[in-house]
């Protein structure tokens, strides 16, 4: 069935995936049916947007076509188009400013009763919600973060994948989480039968380098898999709680994380503190496009988060939690001394190499989901962290892009996070909320050491009053949110 919007076009919602990918904001409407001033107009438009610099009509394909990733999950591409289609039409949400207008996060936590006023919007949000109830006929679990069901040979699909997933939703706490499962059978084969062969039957360096190597790239996954893990009390049916409550103690140092130690330090603090001024993670306290506060913030973690996370909990008078993630570290450590002693060339590759690898990119990721904080209201979850509609991030681990939406709701079911997004435009836009595409939190945080806002500002999709902004304004913009704070800022500001 085909939806009309008030223009009389089709929306993006009504074609196919593969037309989808395709498809880009000038298409909506076609640009044959745009009166020739609109077009004029339109291009000068663009060009503030986009930096295009001539407004000659010939240039509003390449203005409105912004790049977007064509391996973007269908939920991402739909929230883009639906973006894109505001930047477009110029719809910058309510702009009145009363008195009794309730804070962004009122309006969020009432988004499911809010009254959506535009056709593109109520036909988005109706289309993700259609793929995550698994009574509508176009219902999607995900099985893997590779491929979609629509890469897989149909046959495979049919004889093989299909009752898999049939199996699997019997086995997964949400009929959506399939894919939890094949990382947990994965992990559980791959990465472990790799560590058992390398530590107690034969190493080489050819193979504990691909070790290595595999378990990196495997980490941005399993890391978000057990985000899940920690902020629900498991991902699998009450069935499967033997297995789900023993796999994280078997997984984690296998795959670079101490026991324990990510539920203590995102759960119990990082939510808590929420990027605040005894957020131990905090980036408020430094210059955020510095390599050298940079390095000290990642240093800092490296060597004594061990230490500094049981002293919070002590000073917030929790000293149970203090002795038990203070047990869970030395434990862990004494672990890994343990396996080096028995073979010290297979340890360094199956544990101490992704313990590396895994912090210093728990840092570089933090840096970049907090690294853009408003001078104005930095206790605001709108203004302190950011969303990303990009590739690595809700692809492979989960929707994490949707940060701010995660930090508004930490139980929120990771699929539901793009259907909030959208339900929650308002609140984002009175916010002044953050949104990029087409970047990852580690080359936000490559390109901010870089001092690079350009490049930023192309990546960034503009909402709210950030609409009619030009390249130049918004990169300023940017820079204003990577300034230290002073200690009688954070006292201004926090009240601390």
């Amino acid at each position: 069935m085909t939806i009309d919007d008030s223009t009389g076009a089709r929306t993006a919602l009504n074609y196919p995936a593969e037309d989808l990918r395709r498809r880009t904001p000038s298409t909506s409407p076609p640009a044959s049916s745009i009166p020739e001033a609109e077009v004029t107009q339109r291009a000068k438009t663009s060009a503030k947007l986009y930096g295009v610099v001539t407004p000659e009509p010939s240039a509003v394909k390449a203005a409105l076509s912004p790049n977007i990733h064509p391996y973007l999950t269908q939920p991402d591409l739909l929230v883009l188009d639906n973006l894109f289609h505001d930047v477009h039409t110029n719809i910058r949400g309510n702009t009145n400013e009363k008195a009794e207008k309730p804070a962004p996060e009122t309006i969020e936590a009432l988004a499911n009763d809010t009254d959506i006023d535009h056709d593109h919007d109520a036909t988005s949000i109706a289309r993700l919600k259609a793929l995550n109830d698994p009574n509508h006929a176009d219902f999607q679990p995900t099985v893997f973060v590779t491929w979609d069901a629509k890469d897989i040979p149909a046959p495979i699909n049919e004889y093989i994948i299909k009752p898999y997933a049939r199996v699997a939703m019997r086995i997964v706490r949400h009929p959506t989480d399939v894919v939890f499962l094949t990382h947990i059978l994965l992990y559980s084969t791959i990465n472990l039968g790799s560590a058992m062969f390398l530590m107690f039957y034969h190493f080489s360096y050819l193979h504990g380098i691909a070790h290595a190597v595999y378990t990196l790239w495997c980490a941005g996954s399993f890391t978000l898999l057990m985000h899940n893990h920690i902020h629900n009390n498991g991902v699998l049916a009450k069935d499967w709680r033997w297995l789900d409550m023993t796999f994280p103690y078997v997984l984690e140092p296998l795959m670079g994380h101490t026991w324990d130690s990510y539920y203590y330090h995102h759960v119990k603090h990082h939510h808590v503190e929420g990027n605040g001024p005894n957020d131990l993670s905090t980036t408020i306290r430094y210059q955020r496009d510095d390599l050298f506060h940079f390095l000290h913030y990642v240093g800092r973690f490296l060597l004594f988060i061990w230490a500094e996370l049981p002293l919070y909990f002590y000073r917030k008078g929790k000293p149970n939690l203090a002795i038990r993630s203070l047990v869970s570290e030395v434990a862990s450590y004494a672990f890994m001394y343990g396996m080096t002693r028995i073979n010290p060339r297979a340890a360094t590759f199956v544990f101490l190499i992704p313990f590396v690898q895994l912090r210093l990119g728990l840092m570089i990721g933090n840096w970049g989901q907090h690294a853009l904080v408003d001078e104005l209201e930095p206790d605001s979850d709108f203004r302190s962290s950011i969303t990303l509609v990009d590739v690595p991030s809700n692809r492979f681990c989960f929707n994490d892009g949707y940060h701010t939406a995660h930090h508004l709701n930490p139980l929120r079911h990771w699929r539901e996070q793009p259907v909030h997004f959208l339900q929650s435009k308002e609140a984002y836009r009175d916010g002044r909320a953050l949104v990029f595409h087409n970047i990852d939190y580690l080359m936000l945080t490559v390109t901010l050491l870089r001092k690079n806002y350009l490049h930023l500002a192309d990546c960034l999709v503009p909402m709210g009053e950030q609409i009619g902004m030009s390249r130049v304004e918004l990169a300023e913009m940017l820079r204003t949110k990577t300034r230290q704070f002073s200690e009688e800022e954070i006292r201004a500001k926090f009240g601390k």
